[in-house]
């Protein structure tokens, strides 16, 4: 498995407090991507929330940067946060995500 893969499993255990559903079921991790640098591994997570005006965005951010930090072989990690394109569950969410939420 690539790095990648390995964040992205790390990062079904990160939970959207609310929903208590997984950040990679709901949809809200939009890219990672892994970069080599002098001191290792280092791993971009680009990720967006439910809302802009979330109130556990830091909670959140945290979470998905201490669990990609976590994975082995990754020896940093920075989370940045986009609203480009908003979330929509209907798009971005599992089918069981949307299931959960009651969105068929």
């Amino acid at each position: 498995m690539s790095l990648e893969s390995d964040v992205k499993e790390s990062l079904q255990s990160v939970e959207d407090p609310e929903m208590k559903i997984s950040v990679i079921e709901l949809g809200l991790i939009y890219d990672i991507r892994a970069e080599h640098g002098e001191e290792g591994p280092h791993v971009e997570v680009d990720m967006t929330l439910t809302s802009p005006g979330c109130p556990i965005a830091p909670e959140l951010m945290a979470a998905v940067h201490r669990a990609t930090e976590q994975t082995e072989g990754v020896s940093s990690a920075h989370v940045n946060l986009t609203f480009s394109p908003l979330w929509d569950p209907k798009i971005h969410a599992s089918e069981d995500a949307r299931m959960d939420m009651g969105i068929f």
